[in-house]
């Protein structure tokens, strides 16, 4: 499935600084049920994660907090999210 076709886009903000910390989250995101698509940058410090209709924002945000790393700001399908 295409990125384009998922139900959900969620972005986040994350403090990573170096490819060990975003692949720390790929790694955490590529083992949930129902992620189409993701993407951790630690240049720019985002994640970008495209979901299916039963991945709730709440726990994607709970896998990236899992790997330590502190989000400072989330994006539920362009809305502004709490973190």
């Amino acid at each position: 499935m295409a990125a384009s076709t998922a139900a959900h886009h969620y972005h986040f903000e994350v403090q990573m600084t170096c490819g060990g910390c975003s692949g720390a989250v790929n790694r955490v995101l590529g083992k949930m049920e129902g992620i189409q698509k993701y993407e951790a940058d630690h240049n720019t410090k985002m994640v970008d994660v495209y979901a299916d209709e039963g991945v709730a924002y709440e726990a994607v945000l709970e896998k990236i907090k899992k790997t330590g790393k502190a989000v400072t700001k989330g994006v539920k399908d362009g809305v502004d999210a709490p973190v």
